[in-house]
């Protein structure tokens, strides 16, 4: 099996490259020899997998010198320093310098092996700590900003935290309300491009004339009013993300424009010729089908294969009911805190309506309700001609869930009392899955016996 991980080596006198080469390639390990320390620098990353092996007294830049300068780029870098007879003084500076080891010259061709073999598998077992605590943090504060506990929630989590360090453009897709800027600011700030700006733009809200100056920027006198510069969204993104909201309002000949962009990372002001590179990514949203747009002609196919890459999905509020009081409360709480208002307590019956209520506007409508419920007005929610009228008067609709839920609650505890107090079977005799029973047990104040 092929050693994982690549060691350098740095020597000043050729033959022991050659022969520290020789001995590390009869293992099987990758090496690199290096004739200086102002030589290997360039090629030492933070999160390069390999141990740096080096001699002290060279010409120019020293081993100690180099065992720093490769502390300031990669911290825990294992460094193992060569050193001649008689420098032991200077190989325990070395180690108090932060060097993994050092070894007498010349060293037993066994013994720099081995070394080299833990230092590596030092090197990987703290690479693979640094990205699990990164995968961690960007989880907890996913969990944090996309609130929910629903599997379809979760998902939405794990595709946010696999995209957020692929530096690849996406496309985000869910109704009006869903929260697709919420969505697209997670794969900014929890992502390795969150030093830079996250820069939005609603295509829809901008009259068609005016999108391309908003998007590349113009020089001045570019058109009529264009009295200075302006710096476009594309450039402001640099380093950072670009979200376009309502992508399918774009104009078609933008898209063409917006496609070059996205194609070469340059831009061209409106009324320049000067070619800018721009280092940035473009999360793009859109509520509709936007296959269904390109074959209508109102969308560029080849504009849609370039943002379709990488592809999120956002789910409407009424396929994650379980949801809807947990983003309740929360949305209660600030709405308390910014007007100085308690949070309400809200009645089961309340609760339960809104469990069940389709929510047209998604998560936007569900903020609406919870300002509504702090301020103490009357809930207004949106229905159509299938649902409930919403003229319906308070006290029919708390009646009627009061006798919903007491039945509901009669029905589970004759089920647990026939099946022992045992969820599984009593979950297959209601004939509906495990958790549904957990969660209507913990409603009603139900226990297993």
């Amino acid at each position: 099996m092929t050693p994982i991980g690549e060691i350098y080596l740095v020597d000043d006198e050729i033959e022991i490259r050659q022969a520290c080469q020789q001995t590390f390639e009869l293992e099987g390990y990758a090496i690199k020899t290096f004739s200086s320390a102002e030589e290997v620098l360039p090629h030492i990353a933070p999160d390069w997998l390999g141990v740096v092996i080096s001699d002290v007294k060279m010409p120019g830049m020293d081993g100690l010198t180099l065992l720093n300068r490769i502390g300031e780029i990669a911290s825990d870098l294992p460094v193992v320093i060569l050193t001649g007879h008689g420098d032991v003084p200077m190989a325990l500076e070395a180690i108090r310098s932060g060097a993994y080891d050092f070894l007498e010259k010349p060293a037993p061709p066994e013994y720099l092996i081995e070394v080299a073999k833990r230092a590596l598998e030092a090197r990987r077992l703290c690479l693979e700590n640094r990205s699990l605590k990164q995968r961690l943090a960007v989880d907890f504060d996913l969990e944090s900003r996309i609130l929910g506990s629903s599997p379809e929630i979760q998902r939405l989590r794990k595709t946010v935290s696999s995209l957020a360090s692929i530096d690849v453009d996406a496309l985000v897709l869910g109704e009006t309300g869903v929260g697709k800027e919420l969505t697209a600011r997670s794969l900014h700030d929890c992502g390795n491009r969150q030093g830079g700006k996250f820069v939005p733009l609603n295509c829809c809200a901008i009259p068609e004339s005016l999108v391309e100056s908003e998007l590349f920027g113009h020089e001045r006198g570019a058109f009529t009013n264009a009295s200075s510069r302006r710096i476009g969204k594309i450039e402001l993104a640099q380093g950072g993300t670009l979200f376009l909201d309502e992508v399918e309002s774009m104009p078609l000949d933008i898209q063409v424009k917006l496609l070059r962009a996205l194609q070469e990372r340059v831009i061209e002001r409106v009324g320049s010729n000067q070619l800018i590179p721009v280092d940035f990514r473009v999360v793009a949203a859109s509520k509709i089908d936007l296959r269904e747009a390109v074959s209508k002609g109102t969308f560029r196919e080849d504009l849609f294969f370039r943002l379709n890459v990488a592809r999120v999905s956002v789910p409407p509020l009424r396929d994650r009911a379980e949801d809807v009081m947990l983003l309740l409360h929360h949305f209660m709480v600030v709405m308390a805190e910014r007007f100085n208002k308690p949070v309400p307590d809200v009645a089961s019956s309340v609760s339960n309506h809104l469990q069940q209520y389709p929510w047209p506007g998604n998560v936007r409508e569900l903020r609406n309700v919870a300002q509504q419920l702090v301020l103490g007005l009357p809930l207004d929610l949106s229905c159509d001609e299938n649902e409930v009228s919403c003229e319906a008067s308070s006290s029919d609709i708390i009646v009627l869930d009061d006798l919903v839920e007491h039945y509901e609650k009669q029905l589970i505890i004759d089920a647990l009392a026939r099946n022992d107090g045992r969820i599984e079977k009593t979950a297959l005799d209601l004939g509906i899955p495990r958790k549904r029973l957990y969660l209507r047990m913990r409603k009603y104040g139900l226990r297993k016996e």
